[in-house]
């Protein structure tokens, strides 16, 4: 699991460099989330071969993914909805 999950860097630490750094912070979001799908799904294969030892743990990988992957798409979503309305603006 990575070690910041999801969590980005303060906006103290981000230079001002605009579009670039938020493109930047949301491919990091991806790999962040497929690294959390992929963990879920390991200890799932794991689950269905009898091969967890802690089922804890494959719950909270699984619930971790789905959460992280929602918030995505939240911010996804978000920013579609922005654009559009700056484009209503122009009209």
């Amino acid at each position: 699991m990575p070690t910041g999950y999801l969590a980005g860097p303060s906006a103290a630490e981000v230079p001002g460099t605009g579009g670039a750094s938020f493109a930047n912070a949301l491919v990091g979001a991806v790999g962040d989330v497929q690294q959390l799908q992929g963990t879920s799904n390991q200890l799932a294969v794991q689950a269905v071969t009898g091969d967890l030892t802690d089922m804890h743990a494959a719950t909270l990988a699984s619930t971790r993914a789905s959460v992280a992957l929602e918030l995505v798409a939240t911010v996804r979503n978000r920013g579609v909805e922005a654009f559009n309305e700056i484009m209503r603006m122009q009209a």
